[in-house]
Order: structure tokens, then sequence, then C-alpha cells
């Protein structure tokens, strides 16, 4: 179980908080949507979730661990609506997929579906954006994450790449038993991915 208790966070002190008293739990092979407006704090939850910020007060856990006591990746892995943004312009796809320390055989083996062999040795502003959302995932999903936080990961693709990143990115993690937690503004959208919604006041 992923668990988010009494969080609270804010970026400076005398800014105002942006997550007072927040609880949340994702279980394992549960999709969860977060369905909420722009700018009410879904994005700073998932950074939180995943490591990238440390609440002010509050706990997160993992199998009522805390994640940062394991070893290797964190457990949360984040996956953003801009790919681009989370990628080093110079690398190639091959390069960013090994930055999560996979080998050569796990990134050649990874399912053509999500990643097209031919993307590998191209950089990031050669494939689409579609595309680069998928080596996206897959970065995450080779990182052997136990919940990935996807934050408006398709709010900037057509309807029908929107389809097809979700398919893959459910297609990977029910089997697995990996949580997902889909952070968006569409309640449409997360009412065809999602087991439950949780609306964000």
């Amino acid at each position: 179980m992923l668990r988010a208790d009494d969080l609270w966070f804010r970026y400076a002190p005398r800014r105002p908080w942006v997550l007072a008293g927040t609880g949340l739990r994702v279980a394992p092979g549960e999709v969860v949507g977060l369905c909420g407006p722009s700018g009410g704090g879904k994005s700073t939850l998932g950074r939180v979730l995943a490591g990238h910020l440390r609440p002010d007060r509050g706990r997160v856990t993992v199998d009522g661990e805390p994640p940062g006591r394991r070893r290797g990746p964190h457990p949360v892995q984040l996956v953003l609506q801009h790919p681009d943004r989370a990628m080093d312009p110079r690398w190639t796809v091959r390069d960013v997929l090994a930055g999560t320390g996979a080998g050569t055989a796990a990134i050649d083996g990874l399912d053509r579906q999500l990643v097209d062999p031919r993307w590998l040795d191209r950089y990031p502003h050669e494939i689409s954006g579609g595309e680069l959302q998928r080596v996206n995932l897959a970065r995450a999903l080779l990182a052997r994450p136990r919940y990935v936080v996807a934050d408006e990961i398709t709010a900037s693709l057509d309807a029908v790449t929107q389809a097809r990143v979700w398919h893959l990115l459910l297609e990977h993690c029910r089997p697995a038993g990996i949580g997902v937690l889909a952070v968006a503004h569409d309640r449409p959208l997360l009412e065809a991915v999602a087991d439950r919604i949780v609306d964000w006041d």
C-alpha cells in the first residue's frame, strides 16, 4: 500500500500551504484517479509521493516503510506531462533509458509497442511527443517501481495517442501489480482508466 498521511507542504515559509493535512491510499495494482483543476496542488502531491519534495509534516510510506530506506531507485516513479523537460537533449533515447541503471539486455528487450528499437539511437527532438512519452513510461518501468504517478501524461496529446499511451501504461502495470495514481483535470479520461476517483478540492 502506498500511503500519504497528514501531509503538509509549502514552497517557502510564510507562503500558503499547498498541501494541508492531505491523505491518500493506493493499493498494489490499483489505478486511482486524482481529479481537480490546474494549480490546486495535485502535481506537488505527486512530487512528494515520488520523493522529489520533502513534506513539512506528515509522511509517505510504501508497505509501511519510508521509501527512502530502500536501496535502489525510488519505489514511486513520477511521469510528467512534458517528457522533453525530463530528458537531457544531448542524450540519445538509449542513454536516457540507461540512466535508470538498466543494462543493454533490458533496454533491447523492451516491449516494441512501448519503445520502437529504431528510436534508441535518436535524440529526444527526433521523435514525436507521443513517442517521447512512451520512452518516459519505459524509463519509469525500467526502475521496477511499486507505484507510478502519472501526472497529466497525455494532456498535450491527441485523442488517439492519449488512448495508446494509457493502454500501454495499464497493460504493463496491472499484470505486474504496480499501483497507478493518475493525475488529471479530465474526468471522462479518469472514468475510463481508473478503478476509483478522488476529487481534489
